[in-house]
């Protein structure tokens, strides 16, 4: 284990090195292809420091925080877009911060981009908001509990392991904004907004799931090939599925270290051809659309948690 905390102590060291090039060279060099082609070092470094530590939490951990969240707001930020752009003073300490860590930092594009998705599906709902502490308590109790699930009905242990993951990222990256907010004195957004609650697929992961890596799937795919490459609506939904999957896969090869198998990728191409159909049929229906919250939302968690069952876990219980 101290071998592992040595290892996971330098990969951090030449993270915040490889941040501080990014952060002294981006100014030198204008925005688009040649930033971007700057950063190309860094990306290959991000991609290879995870299979330093065998430890599999730390290692997808890591992954997941560097290799994918922070290589995106690189990517972003070579086109001077993204968390780490909107502010051209940003100090280092507070780039090395919302590069490094799941926070988002509220200004004007994401408050925009908030907007946006709560323009999706406005029929009332119920709220049930649970605070951090309360998350850690349900988050311990899942955790002691794990040693009774085999006792338990395999539904039952099916929405614990679901449960069990969101907690476990939601009470991380709101431990991170809380650390930036006492910091650095900035307003941070929350990562999730009550998914329990989705009432469809479109609400879950445009509104309600991880919405860091939403927004930033957003910025990286969908606008590009929506905009840039001129593709219909619903085919850059799927690419942003596609490239989710992808991401997904290359987290669990760190995590297990055996050869994909592709069921995580088949898992969000599979909600992202789902949500591009639910978009399609949205517009063509229109208001008729329009249904009660109590129908679609227990249809959407248990598409949801059935899917997730088939194809998300069998890899990481395997």
């Amino acid at each position: 284990m101290g071998n592992e905390l040595v290892s996971l102590m330098n990969m951090i060291l030449i993270s915040m090195a490889s941040l501080l090039y990014c952060y002294f060279i981006a100014p030198k060099l204008p925005k688009g292809k040649f930033r971007l082609i700057s950063f190309l070092p860094v990306f290959s470094l991000f991609l290879v420091l995870p299979l330093y530590v065998s430890s599999a939490f730390l290692s997808s951990n890591f992954a997941f925080l560097v290799t994918w969240l922070t290589t995106f707001k690189l990517v972003l930020f070579s086109f001077n877009l993204g968390p780490l752009a909107f502010d051209s003073k940003l100090s280092f300490p507070l780039f090395a911060s919302i590069a490094f860590l799941p926070t988002r930092i509220k200004h004007s594009k994401t408050a925009k981009y908030v907007q946006n998705q709560k323009e999706v599906g406005k029929e009332p709902r119920p709220k049930i908001p649970l605070n951090l502490p309360a998350k850690v308590v349900i988050f311990v109790m899942l955790i002691m509990g794990q040693k009774y699930y085999e006792i338990v009905d395999p539904i039952a242990k099916l929405f614990m392991n679901c449960a069990t993951l969101y907690f476990y990222l939601d009470m991380i990256m709101c431990l991170s904004n809380v650390f930036v907010r006492l910091r650095f004195g900035v307003e941070v957004s929350q990562p999730f907004n009550e998914p329990y609650l989705a009432t469809s697929l479109q609400n879950f992961w445009g509104r309600r799931w991880n919405q860091l890596v939403s927004e930033t799937l957003h910025n990286v795919v969908y606008q590009p090939v929506r905009y840039e490459v001129g593709a219909p609506r619903w085919m850059a939904v799927v690419m942003v599925f596609v490239v989710s999957g992808l991401m997904h896969e290359l987290l669990l090869y760190y995590t297990i270290r055996v050869i994909p198998t592709w069921e995580v990728t088949w898992f969000f191409v599979m909600h992202g051809l789902c949500l591009a159909v639910e978009i399609e049929l949205k517009r063509a229906l229109g208001k008729r659309w329009r249904i009660h919250w109590a129908v679609p939302g227990p249809l959407t968690m248990a598409f949801l948690v059935a899917t997730a069952h088939w194809l998300l876990f069998p890899p990481l219980l395997r």
